[in-house]
């Protein structure tokens, strides 16, 4: 169904773009016109859309998911499993080739890279780590979390010092994997992943007053 997979990746791309806000109604009839496609696939693109946490029902129409803070730690508590279960399978199962290609994408975009590009190579890292655990099932896992992340990281004021730390612990992590050292590279994952937690929740916390100015909703569950 090609339409509706068009109107899928558009309306996803908005979304996480953030050109439709948080909390934003969306009729169905608007999306028809703006994609110029019948009710059929525009429905069936918004239910897979709900389905990534993206949108959601409102009555007999739908609105942009709003960012919940409440989702942001659950999401923590479920990825640190995950991940560190991804490192220590990759210390079993990469090989040097998959450790260097992830090592270039680092390299690609180091210290004083734009917040842009420093958002999708942080983003490309997670999959592409939990990637060398060979694992199908962690592979989509840790796709969606980082899907349903894409907002709140973008949305956080981010310092220069603030991303070149995080790159700085992604090497570490790396590092440690390539010489086969689970338990410090999971130490690493560990810590890096509360220290994002921590840091997205109060960044949206402190500015939740200015994000409602923008018409952005944020929720706590």
């Amino acid at each position: 169904m090609p339409q509706m997979q068009d109107i899928q990746a558009k309306l996803r791309d908005m979304i996480l773009s953030l050109d439709l806000g948080p909390g934003e109604r969306l009729s169905e009839r608007w999306l028809e016109a703006k994609f110029k496609g019948s009710r059929t696939p525009v429905r069936a693109a918004l239910i897979r859309l709900e389905a990534e946490g993206l949108v959601q029902r409102d009555g007999r129409n739908w609105t942009v998911a709003p960012i919940d803070l409440g989702e942001i730690e659950a999401l923590a508590e479920f990825r640190e499993p995950l991940e560190t279960t991804a490192i220590r399978l990759a210390c079993q199962r990469a090989d040097a080739a998959d450790i260097d290609a992830l090592e270039a994408l680092l390299d690609s975009c180091g210290p004083g890279a734009p917040r842009e590009e420093w958002h999708r190579v942080g983003t490309e890292f997670h999959v592409a780590l939990a990637r060398l655990s060979g694992n199908p099932f962690i592979v989509k896992a840790m796709q969606d979390i980082m899907t349903r992340l894409a907002r709140p990281r973008w949305l956080e004021v981010w310092t220069e010092p603030t991303r070149d730390q995080a790159w700085v612990e992604h090497r570490r992590m790396l590092d440690m994997i390539r010489r086969n050292r689970p338990d410090e590279a999971v130490r690493e994952a560990v810590e890096h992943i509360r220290d994002t937690r921590d840091r997205l929740l109060r960044s949206l916390r402190e500015d939740k007053r200015g994000l409602k100015a923008r018409g952005f909703a944020v929720i706590s569950r």
